[in-house]
C-alpha cells in the first residue's frame, strides 16, 4: 500500500511510504477488535466500589423482639437490610476487572483496525515535524494544511519529542502518542491516523509494533 507523503503544508513532497499488506490490507476481524477494546475499556475501570454487609453497619446486635406472638413479622437486630441504616445484601465488592487476551489476539485485532482505516483512506503520513520550540499554533499549522484540524486524530511519533508533544498536548481533538504504545481501542475512536514518516518506514521495514 502506497501512501504519499505530505510537508506541513499539506502538500506532496514526493515521496512515498509503503505500507505492508499483511497488516494494513489484511481482512479485519471484528470481533478480535471487540475483544480488545473490551479489555481496553475494562482495564479503566478502579474495581474500588464497596458497600457495608449487614456485619459491618453500626447497629446493636440484640434481637428487636420475640420470635413469637407479637403479630409482626420475624426480625434480627437493627442492622437488618430490611432497615434504613442497615446492610447490603448482595453488594459490589472491590475486585479487578481486567481480561487476559493473548497477543496473537491483541496483534490481529491491532492490524484489523489498521486495516480499517486504510480502506477508509484514513491514513495520512506527514514529513518529521521539527519545530524550535513547543508552540499549538506550529502544530495547528500543520492540521489546517492537511485540512484535518476539525478531525478526531491520533499523531504518531515513533520516538518523544518534547516540543511536538507540549504543542499538541493542549489539542483537545489529538491524541498524540508513540508508535510502541498505539492500541486497538485508540485506533478505532480516531477519525485519521496521522504517521510522520519516521513511524511510517518502521511499519514498511517491517519491525513489529509493540502490543
Amino acid at each position: 500500500m502506497q501512501v504519499k507523503v505530505l510537508n506541513i503544508q499539506g502538500q506532496e513532497t514526493g515521496r512515498t511510504v509503503e505500507l505492508p499488506e499483511d497488516i494494513f490490507g489484511i481482512e479485519p476481524n471484528n470481533h478480535a477488535v471487540y475483544l480488545a477494546v473490551k479489555q481496553y475499556l475494562a482495564a479503566q475501570r478502579q474495581g474500588t466500589h464497596k458497600v457495608k454487609t449487614r456485619a459491618e453497619v453500626q447497629g446493636a446486635s440484640r434481637k428487636l423482639h420475640k420470635q413469637k406472638g407479637t403479630g409482626g413479622s420475624r426480625k434480627g437486630n437493627i442492622r437488618n437490610p430490611l432497615y434504613k441504616g442497615g446492610g447490603t445484601v448482595f453488594g459490589p465488592k472491590p475486585h479487578k476487572y481486567d481480561i487476559k487476551l493473548n497477543r496473537k489476539v491483541k496483534d490481529l485485532a491491532k492490524m484489523s483496525a489498521l486495516s480499517y482505516k486504510a480502506k477508509e483512506n484514513a491514513i495520512v503520513v506527514v514529513e518529521d515535524l521539527n519545530f524550535d520550540a513547543p508552540k499549538t499554533k506550529n502544530f495547528m499549522g500543520m492540521l489546517n494544511g492537511i485540512k484535518s484540524a476539525d478531525k478526531k486524530i491520533m499523531f504518531v511519533l515513533p520516538e518523544y519529542n518534547e516540543n511536538v508533544h507540549r504543542s499538541l498536548r493542549n489539542v483537545p481533538t489529538v491524541l498524540g502518542t508513540l508508535l510502541s504504545d498505539i492500541n486497538t481501542y485508540d485506533i478505532v475512536n480516531s477519525e485519521i491516523i496521522v504517521l510522520t514518516e519516521s513511524a511510517a518506514k518502521i511499519f514498511s521495514s517491517s519491525e513489529e509494533v509493540a502490543a
